[in-house]
């Protein structure tokens, strides 16, 4: 067996996120597009007799190291799937705020699939560990592979897409939002935004001055308009020079799309914020087989 296995989580954000509906069971139909940031926890797996987690990093404090946490729950899904009795020592460091739209959580669990099928020699593909994944969350699937992603129907159907290098300033707030909240407020007076087609080809282009005035999320007026807060960072941004701004996930924090990196780091001082960059799509390859 492997002696110790360490696999990247980083944090994600959403330059759009379209709602379609809700369906029979309880979720919703999305389509948005996942970009892995710098901004990252990490996972350690060590072989062990049993399962244990220890959290150590700046935003330790505000994760359960428990059996509710999303790294051991992950590491008992696998164990269901696969048959596998072994136990591993997991070490989680932890720099992604919480309930924070980053999908911290689903980002460690994504890793933790990673880390444990290679040191339990699993072998199981691509798609295996997505079925896996799917059961956990629905943003798990899609922080499988550390590669900017279309996904659709609740987040389980992935498709890793080719993008270069964007550079954004996060700004955080000092409350947490739960996805649960930030879908009802959505069926109770949202809608559903464009077709992103037109976003992700200036993406792709690079051309991030037309990029910024596509940015959408159909989560944002119903956080915001419960949180004012969310209104007032994006104002912030775009006031200071973001080519444009929008709320990650179910919120709240607030995304900025710079020009570049001296552009970001620039903005993230005026602003308070935290400057990261997107990971493109060649740069941070990750194992997602045995």
């Amino acid at each position: 067996m492997t002696e110790s296995v360490t696999e990247p989580a980083p944090a994600k954000i959403n330059p759009f996120l379209r709602v379609l509906g809700r369906r029979d069971d309880g979720y919703h139909d999305i389509e948005t597009l996942i970009l892995p940031i710098t901004l990252a926890d990490g996972v350690q797996a060590v072989p062990a007799d049993d399962l244990r987690l220890t959290v150590v990093g700046e935003m330790a404090e505000e994760v359960s190291g428990g059996e509710d946490n999303l790294v051991l729950k992950t590491a008992g899904a696998l164990r269901k799937r696969t048959g596998e009795t072994r136990g591993a020592r997991l070490l989680l460091s932890k720099r992604i705020p919480v309930a924070a739209g980053l999908g911290g959580g689903s980002a460690d669990a994504a890793a933790t699939l990673r880390a444990l099928n290679r040191l339990w020699e699993c072998g199981l593909g691509v798609e295996e560990l997505i079925e896996v994944a799917a059961e956990i969350g629905s943003d798990v699937p899609a922080l499988l592979h550390v590669r900017p992603s279309l996904a659709r129907g609740r987040g389980e159907l992935v498709k890793t897409v080719d993008l270069p290098k964007t550079w954004w300033v996060l700004v955080t707030q000092p409350f947490e939002v739960s996805s649960g909240d930030a879908y009802r407020w959505w069926h109770q007076d949202g809608t559903t935004g464009p077709d992103p087609g037109e976003l992700i080809e200036a993406l792709r282009a690079g051309d991030v001055e037309r990029t910024g005035a596509l940015l959408f999320n159909d989560l944002e007026p119903g956080v915001a308009s419960r949180h004012p807060e969310v209104t007032e960072a994006r104002k912030r941004l775009l006031r200071s020079g973001a080519l444009g701004a929008v709320m990650s996930g179910s919120g709240p924090t607030v995304a900025g799309l710079a020009q570049d990196g001296s552009h970001a780091e620039r903005l993230a001082r005026v602003v308070a914020g935290t400057a990261v960059a997107s990971v493109g799509s060649s740069e941070l390859r990750v194992s997602t087989s045995g």
